[in-house]
């Protein structure tokens, strides 16, 4: 008797609380939200060890490129910038920017 007395003032203080805070989100906004979270982080979970074999690959072919080529330094820091550049890590504007804008998303709600 005391836990269900105990349990439904639970409940009538957690719908009155939830009745007085205002809705900062809709679920539309809520489920957009988790699946680019979820996205960006499946996607990193690629592109970072991809990246990190880039940079290191770039690195080594251009200290390689120094030593064949006898010297030269301009093919060499131009092939450790091209494969040292950003971006490092995939972000939701990226995310958003390479799958383009879609109206449906944009709308007000």
């Amino acid at each position: 008797m005391l836990n269900a007395t105990i349990t439904r003032r639970l409940m009538i203080a957690a719908l009155f609380i939830a009745s007085l805070s205002p809705p900062v989100l809709n679920a539309e906004e809520a489920i957009e939200i988790a699946a680019v979270d979820v996205g960006v982080t499946a996607g990193n979970l690629v592109f970072l060890p991809a990246k990190a074999i880039s940079v290191s690959m770039g690195m080594v072919s251009g200290a390689l490129s120094f030593v064949l080529t006898g010297g030269n330094a301009g093919l060499t820091r131009q092939i450790w910038r091209d494969t040292t550049e950003g971006p490092y890590f995939i972000t939701p504007q990226q995310a958003r920017k390479a799958i383009g804008q879609r109206p449906e998303l944009m709308e007000t709600k």
